[in-house]
């Protein structure tokens, strides 16, 4: 079930959270600047994966931190590869790629429920009329709620209607 809320993904009740970064990304923008500020060490676990497995366009790579938070990072834009570079833009490949990638591993990791912004039509400048359908394409399948923040209300709890998960 995909259902589309009004809120502060921030204030999610989801057993993982999924957004759209890029492989060296800076989280300088948006959400993963929030959540950079959130979990500093989720970013520093970031780069550091980053420098260790170099990761491309349309990977993820899932963070779990203290508290059962899960937060899957997905590649969706092109990457910083050079000393002072700034992340591309997201690329519809990307996100098709990263949507396939997150259906297996929503499976393997047996997550009970996923939140997630209009992926990559923020600094990654596409239009979530193009994304939305391959996200639904993907993620409809999953028999877990998904819950996507199509409108950011900052500070707000969104009505998730999430049962309850212990981590």
């Amino acid at each position: 079930m995909i259902r589309e809320v009004s809120g502060d993904i921030l204030f999610t009740q989801a057993h993982a959270m999924a957004h759209g970064v890029a492989p060296n990304d800076n989280f300088a923008h948006g959400l993963a600047l929030a959540l950079r500020e959130r979990w500093p060490v989720m970013y520093k676990d970031f780069r550091s994966h980053c420098h260790q497995f170099h990761p491309k366009p349309g990977e993820l790579w899932t963070w779990g931190g203290v508290g059962g938070v899960r937060i899957v990072n997905l590649m969706t834009q092109e990457g910083a590869y050079e000393l002072g570079s700034r992340p591309g833009k997201a690329s519809i490949e990307n996100v098709n790629q990263c949507m396939r990638e997150l259906k297996k591993e929503v499976i393997h990791r047996g997550f009970t429920s996923l939140a997630m912004p209009r992926l990559a039509t923020g600094v990654g400048g596409l239009e979530w009329e193009v994304v939305r359908p391959v996200v639904y394409k993907h993620l409809k399948e999953l028999h877990i709620p998904i819950v996507i923040y199509v409108n950011y209300q900052h500070g707000q709890r969104a009505e998730e209607k999430l049962p309850q998960f212990s981590a």
